[in-house]
């Protein structure tokens, strides 16, 4: 009788599903019967977002949202996500070309990134996981002539991530880290492409010099996303220990040298920013004579 019990079912999936449990067809039928009848329309903000965020900590997330995706009931509490089914993608970028495959194996990743980390709370593994739900939704809106290809995707996708969280009382943390991933996942893939100024303004859109956690989590986010894709498993990611160089060496000079050289007001802000770009710079350079 409670509609809610469709999306506990999909938890429990996403729970036991490497104990071998699945859903009876009888049990499926009745989810589709109830997602089609308009009763999980009747579900509070705060019960989607309590039921999802418990199965985001799952063993097996992506399970919960491909079974309410087969039932019907994803198109419901969360159509941006169930658009992406469906959605093609380039195959040289993306062998497995379903968007929505390609997001449920983000999450995959993402848990065997975490698995690896001693660093990453519940909060922080809700967060991260969540920002890959959103990090390509506008995929889902990219027109059918501009197929396979996806330009523009991150402003849209941020766009979405903010309509998401607020749709789903999302907390906080979960609501910026979803909008930052969205925005800026293609810089980080293009990490050695980028001026440094560039990866200057990416700092200053992480705000990590204020937050330098939120470093780590947007990095765990998108090496997740670069390594869930068919044949990528298992490559590696080595724009995460270019960009934690980078940001090593910008954190390395410090506004109290400037000022004891004189600067002050707003020639302080200016040459430390200049100063900090020049520092990435070399790192930058480093990178290159490393290169063979």
């Amino acid at each position: 009788e409670d509609p809610l019990r469709v999306l506990r079912v999909a938890r429990f999936l996403a729970r036991f599903d490497e104990q071998g449990f699945s859903i009876a067809d009888e049990t499926r039928k009745l989810m589709r019967h109830i997602a089609t009848s308009g009763e999980l329309q009747h579900l509070t903000p705060e019960r989607v977002w309590t039921e999802t965020e418990k199965a985001l900590l799952e063993p097996s997330p992506w399970r919960y949202f491909e079974a309410l995706q087969e039932c019907g009931a994803l198109a419901v509490i969360f159509p941006e996500l169930s658009s992406l089914f469906g959605v093609p993608q380039p195959p040289k970028h993306h062998p497995e070309v379903d968007t929505g495959v390609h997001v449920m194996m983000t999450l995959k990743a993402a848990k065997a990134l975490m698995a690896q980390s001693k660093n990453i709370g519940k909060e922080q593994t809700v967060a991260i996981l969540f920002s890959l739900l959103c990090h390509d939704l506008g995929k889902g809106l990219t027109p059918l002539e501009q197929l396979p290809s996806h330009p523009g995707h991150e402003d849209i996708s941020d766009f979405l991530s903010k309509k998401v969280c607020q749709r789903l009382k999302a907390p906080n943390p979960v609501k910026r880290l979803s909008s930052l991933v969205a925005r800026f996942h293609t810089h980080s893939h293009r990490a050695f492409e980028l001026r440094p100024s560039t990866v200057m303004r990416l700092f200053e859109g992480l705000d990590i010099f204020r937050r330098p956690e939120t470093l780590e989590h947007f990095l765990l986010a998108c090496e997740a996303d670069a390594k869930g894709r068919t044949g990528f498993e298992t490559r590696d990611y080595t724009q995460a220990e270019y960009l934690r160089d980078c940001a090593q060496a910008a954190n390395a000079v410090h506004a109290k040298v400037l000022v004891n050289l004189g600067f002050r007001g707003e020639t302080l802000g200016t040459e430390l920013r200049k100063r900090r770009i020049n520092a990435i710079g070399d790192i930058k350079k480093s990178y290159v004579r490393e290169t063979p």
